[in-house]
């Protein structure tokens, strides 16, 4: 294919993701009922998806406890979230500085950071909401995360969205049709989710177009690249302060998530699609290959 088919190729999906943006997207802030109580006795994510759960120490725990660490698993899920979408949003910009603005391409990117930003405010609205602090990642990775919008690039820049975005996704999209579920996370994971599935296209596309141009020399470093992003990410959803929050022991329990097989299936199980997507497109391999495992993302 021509440089010049690849670029009208882009235009027009970008064309048609501004056409359903414009068509379809919410306003959190007056779509959401924020002060609606929330439901006594209903968790704030499926039971099977809380990172103790199988754990002896889950054993151990009061059914209040329970319900109260998924209150507090949502809201690290979703400060963390919030964390990545100001990185994407940081990386879109970065692109759109050194693109057309009078391009499809570019005012699709712009749409999306408008989308992320009201999912980012919608995010803490929620946290707030649920008497949540915004625990975010570790310092440690908080840190490091600055450096992703400088040295990320190419297909392994959005390769690395589309993680943090599908195993999201996945998780939404089985929280917002379970019933036990509070109705306020069920209707964020909703909004969510529909306007997530036109960034999801995005993103994918522009891996598919990046690894046809990638060359074998870059091709280690995307590889790494993706592969340790990812591992950050997928380490840092919960936040071991949640632990401390419902009054276990934050070191011991953080250990008993990082070992709990069902905690692993679960990650594994999230990232499922994009993992498979990923490989197709060959950016997993060597020298990402410990980082992957690391992620819990392979198995």
């Amino acid at each position: 294919m021509t440089r010049a088919l690849k670029v009208a190729d882009r235009e027009k999906t970008a064309e048609r993701l501004l056409n359903s943006s414009a068509d379809k997207f919410y306003d959190p802030e007056v779509d959401i009922d924020w002060s609606a109580p929330l439901v006594e006795g209903l968790r704030y994510t499926p039971e099977h998806r809380c990172s103790l759960y199988g754990t002896e120490l889950w054993d151990r725990m009061t059914p209040e406890q329970r319900i109260d660490l998924s209150r507090h698993e949502v809201a690290s899920v979703a400060s963390v979230g919030l964390w990545f979408e100001i990185l994407l949003m940081q990386m879109l910009l970065k692109e759109v500085y050194r693109s057309d603005p009078t391009t499809k391409h570019a005012q699709y990117a712009l749409t999306e950071v408008a989308d992320e930003c009201r999912h980012s405010t919608m995010f803490a609205r929620m946290v707030e909401r649920i008497g949540c602090p915004p625990y975010g990642p570790r310092r440690h990775v908080y840190h490091l995360g600055k450096l992703l919008p400088v040295i990320g690039y190419g297909p392994a820049l959005y390769g690395s969205i589309l993680v943090a975005e599908e195993i999201l996704d996945r998780m939404q999209r089985e929280t917002m049709a379970d019933e036990s579920v509070q109705p306020l996370v069920r209707m964020v994971n909703r909004i969510h989710v529909l306007e997530e599935a036109r960034h999801v296209r995005f993103a994918r596309e522009e891996v598919v177009r990046g690894m046809a141009t990638i060359t074998k020399k870059e091709l280690p470093y995307q590889r790494w690249l993706i592969a340790t992003t990812s591992m950050f990410i997928t380490r840092s959803i919960i936040n071991p302060e949640v632990y401390a929050a419902v009054g276990l022991d934050r070191d011991e329990a953080h250990k008993a998530a990082l070992g709990n097989p069902k905690w692993h299936e679960t990650i594994q199980w999230s990232g499922e699609r994009i993992m498979k997507f990923l490989d197709e497109q060959g950016l997993v391999g060597k020298p990402g290959m410990r980082a992957w495992r690391r992620s819990f993302l392979l198995g």
